[in-house]
């Protein structure tokens, strides 16, 4: 294939021909998970205790039945044939073939990986990945890890693995694996492998591949082979057809079956001797009869053996391609590093001007850590409750997700945490998709109609959650981002997709009557979603039978549902644009709209509504089984949701459409409740340049949120809005049920409270995805007021900022919390010197799930980049949208950094006759 020249437009090229179909530049990529063991897919207990039934220990010996995974690993898009690094030190016990980290019963704070890998960088055809792992050179510290941490209470800190000391002397390999597409089956390979420590050491490598196993389970396909010719592994396959694996090493082909070693991990006989763990055992244990020696089976290995002088590296390059090359290597170098100078040219076209070494680094990181993270997912739930001895249309309650039966994931899709979360949630894969559009609008696009298929979407209209629990509730936002990826790919195309917002208006239309009839118990316009992400930051577990009887009237779940208005009210207004039809939509949108406003607001005959007009707040209410009920006031995101429900519709709206604007006043003007809360917004005030206000609540009640949110003693932390107010850490919010109590403090990290189990314990630390909404809001909120609406900024500061600016200042807290200080720490990297001073470790960044609402160090998941990866869209939006650009109307997207930058180009266009701003 021709080599494109040296700049983004050959990864823009790629992309182009990917989303049209004339090359399938994404067919292969990252889509291995990092751990398929202990997932629910893989779980076939009679309990459902995932974590028991398949374990870490077993992964090496047990053949997967629906999945994958292995370290800096790549497949196919169905993943049939995967390639992954496998390694050994000579000292440890096991080949290390796949990343180890605890249970959810084994650490003090759940799950949680306990090795450092690092995603340096990806496009988005994956044309070009680096990877990097750190392997130590002596023993892995595997029972350390578990009983250490198993000792500790929830109250104490994780043990780590820098903590353990197998890092001490720098006696660690950093081992880089960095891959480049010639072709879009054509991927060459380098392994570098560097000696970190002051002595020679020996490093095992071991890059491997092999198929999935697919062919022994009901309905299973032909076995595929792999086998030695004189200059290659070649793995043939009936749907891949001839791949070969080339390498530049003498390395020992070892071959062996990916079948399960019944005998180790279920006591029976095995049908064959060489099975899944048999090159761990040929390689550790020195058992020559573990491999074949006809060097064929289903899985194999190149092994080489490298002695490393102290400071000293090697390179081992393979190729995997559908190719013959006559000489594997001949455009080896050429093209790496092509690829290489196109990477860097594409982000350079991503990142604005403006920012610094170290902000570019933050934003490229993250969104190569969002790219590293797509997995391919399988799993076919009615198949599964079959293997179960379920009857799908009969279900059993005691199974796990058995009303799901319609449902069969077979997609690559983005993950969470590949290792931590390795299966999609609906409301993460919403956001990612955010972030993932900066630099893919076509994979973005196709992530959010995914779950919309009806093989994913219930019939009865709800989206799935995930699959610990499909029918959980997440928070309803996929409507607001399919409607940011639209207006983001006709700011930088000129171009609308009608065809994709049609599609996803139909689907979300019925998700939205789901919410209507099943989460609206009294029919009041009030919503009780229950879980809705917010898990342990409230009184009690909203997705369990409360202890007092009754139900929960949410703040967050009516927030939630009135954005979810108004995103498909504009939606629908966009859609108007070429089909009036849509215009009857929009008035029944925005009547569902009000009268969610006026149930935010109302006070109630029994003074219990979700506004408490003492403290300025909105709060749950608690309705009692009797008929009464009582706020439960914790201050916490719950409460300031509310905010969050806040949309513009501009452009003059009532020239573009007059028949939605005046129906509208009718509207009002035939409720007086409704009028009296939503009025104020719908005014033809030339000031707000004839844009409409969505919003909850009136300016009195915003000023007053916006205080508690901007005190730095309540909301308003180092690095960004936490998620409970640090005013209960000493005023408790407590509540008495039969005699027993029931607490809220403000933690500013993982909670004392064992109410969810595992990693879903935290009190009040900061959530990226939840500060981008207030942010949006806030951005909003400065289109309709301007500049001269001002608050103080902390609260008490006496700085006055207009809501540009309040919305910029908590972007700024957000993005240092990874930027090196003036120590060279990074907050988000806590008190660990040694990735504050090492120069092998100062520029690696992790991006965990939340952050410590005190200090930033980095909490949860440590590899969740999914809604972390945000952090490139809150880093960038403040470099490239001013206040005068918000204010006259700019939408609620990115400079479209597809273009050519021009001096008339250095801001967004802003045309005042668009319906949206």
């Amino acid at each position: 294939m021709a080599a494109d020249s040296g700049t983004a437009g050959g990864e823009r090229q790629r992309l182009e021909e990917a989303d049209t179909g004339r090359a399938a530049w994404r067919r292969w990529g990252p889509y291995l998970s990092e751990r398929q063991w202990g997932t629910v897919r893989e779980d076939y207990s009679t309990n459902g205790d995932a974590w028991s039934y398949f374990t870490h220990d077993q992964a090496r010996s047990r053949a997967y039945r629906w999945g994958e995974d292995g370290i800096a690993g790549v497949s196919d898009d169905k993943q049939r044939l995967c390639f992954a690094l496998a390694l050994w030190n000579g000292r440890d016990p096991i080949l290390k073939e796949r990343m180890f980290g605890l249970t959810n019963q084994e650490g003090n704070h759940g799950e949680d990986v306990k090795e450092y890998y690092f995603h340096l960088d990806s496009t988005p055809t994956h044309s070009y990945m680096k990877y990097l792992y750190k392997y130590p050179q002596g023993e892995f510290p595997y029972a350390d890890l578990v009983d250490t941490n198993r000792g500790r209470t929830r109250h104490d800190f994780e043990y780590e693995l820098l903590d353990t000391g197998v890092f001490d002397e720098d006696r660690y390999f950093d081992v880089f694996v960095e891959y480049a597409k010639a072709g879009p089956e054509d991927l060459l390979i380098e392994i570098t492998a560097h000696n970190r420590g002051p002595d020679p050491a020996t490093l095992h490598l071991l890059p491997t591949l092999w198929f999935r196993h697919t062919w022994s389970w009901a309905g299973g396909s032909a076995v595929p082979n792999l086998s030695l010719t004189p200059d290659a592994v070649r793995a043939d396959h009936e749907e891949l057809g001839t791949r070969r694996l080339y390498c530049d090493t003498d390395a020992e082909a070892l071959f062996t079956e990916n079948e399960t070693n019944n005998e180790r991990v279920f006591g029976s006989p095995n049908p064959t001797p060489y099975v899944k763990d048999g090159i761990d055992r040929r390689v550790v244990h020195g058992d020559t009869a573990a491999v074949n020696p006809d060097r064929t089976g289903t899985k194999a290995a190149l092994h080489s053996v490298l002695t490393l002088p102290a400071g000293g590296s090697a390179t081992v390059r393979l190729r995997l391609t559908d190719r013959e090359p006559a000489d594997p290597w001949a455009d080896f170098a050429t093209t790496m590093n092509l690829r290489r100078a196109e990477a860097d040219a594409f982000f350079d076209s991503v990142v604005p001007d403006g920012m610094d070494e170290d902000e570019r680094r933050v934003v490229r990181q993250a969104l190569a850590g969002m790219l590293w993270s797509k997995q391919y997912y399988y799993l076919d739930v009615e198949r599964w409750l079959a293997e179960h001895g379920v009857d799908p249309l009969a279900g059993d309650p005691g199974i796990r997700n058995s009303a799901w039966y319609h449902m069969v994931n077979d997609a690559v899709i983005s993950m969470p945490d590949t290792w931590e979360y390795p299966w999609f949630a609906a409301w993460d894969l919403a956001f990612h998709t955010i972030a993932l559009s900066m630099v893919d609008i076509g994979f973005a696009k196709s992530q959010l109609e995914l779950l919309l298929r009806r093989l994913y979407l219930h019939p009865n209209g709800q989206i799935p959650a995930y699959e610990w629990n499909f029918g959980d509730v997440n928070p309803p936002v996929h409507a607001w981002a399919v409607l940011f990826v639209h207006e983001l790919e006709k700011h930088r195309t000129g171009k609308a997709d009608r065809a994709f917002l049609e599609n996803a208006f139909q689907k979300l239309m019925k998700n939205f009557t789901w919410w209507l009839n099943r989460k609206d118990v009294d029919g009041n316009n009030v919503f009780q979603g229950g879980f809705l992400g917010l898990d342990n930051i409230g009184v009690f577990d909203r997705s369990a039978p409360l202890p007092t009887g009754g139900h929960i009237d949410q703040a967050d779940g009516t927030a939630w549902m009135a954005l979810y208005c108004q995103n498909l009210l504009e939606i629908a207004v966009e859609l108007a644009v070429d089909n009036p039809v849509y215009i009857e939509q929009a008035q029944m949108l925005f009547e569902h709209f009000a009268w969610i406003a006026v149930a935010m607001n109302r006070i109630g005959k029994d003074n219990a509504g979700l506004w408490d007009e003492e403290d300025g707040f909105f709060y749950d209410v608690l309705r009692l089984p009797d008929g009464s009920a009582t706020r439960l006031k914790v201050r916490s995101l719950v409460g300031l949701l509310p905010l969050a429900a806040t949309s513009v519709l501009g452009g003059h709206a009532d020239r573009s459409f007059p028949e939605l604007v005046q129906g509208a006043k009718e509207f009002i003007r035939r409720h007086p409740a409704v009028e009296a809360v939503v009025t104020q917004h719908l005014d033809a005030d030339p000031a707000h340049h004839g844009r409409y206000l969505f919003a909850l609540f009136g300016e009195d009640r915003l000023r007053r949120v916006l205080a508690r949110m901007l005190d730095e003693e309540e909301f308003l932390g180092p690095h960004g809005i936490r998620s409970l107010s640090r005013h209960h850490a000493a005023h408790p919010y407590t509540f008495e049920v039969h005699g027993e109590s029931y607490g809220v403090g403000y933690l500013p990290a993982e909670s004392d409270s064992g109410m969810f189990g595992g990693n879903s314990n935290w009190r009040g630390p900061v959530w990226f995805p939840m500060n981008l909404l207030l942010i949006r809001a806030l951005l909003n909120l400065h289109a309709y007021h301007g500049p001269g609406f001002t608050v103080e900024c902390p609260t008490g500061s006496g700085r006055l900022m207009n809501l540009y600016e309040v919305a910029r200042e908590i972007s700024n807290r957000l993005t240092a919390t990874f930027l090196r200080g003036e120590d060279g720490h990074r907050p988000v990297h806590g008190a660990q010197a040694k990735f504050a001073k090492d120069p092998h470790w100062k520029d690696l960044i992790l991006f965990y799930e939340y952050f410590h609402g005190d200090n930033g160090a980095g909490l949860g998941a440590s590899h969740q980049t999914g809604w972390t990866g945000l952090v490139a869209a809150t880093a960038t939006v403040f470099h490239t949208i001013t206040a005068e650009d918000w204010h006259r109307g700019a939408r609620e997207s990115l400079r479209p950094t597809d273009a050519p930058r021009t001096a008339a180009d250095e801001h967004f266009t802003v045309d005042e006759e668009e319906p949206f701003s």
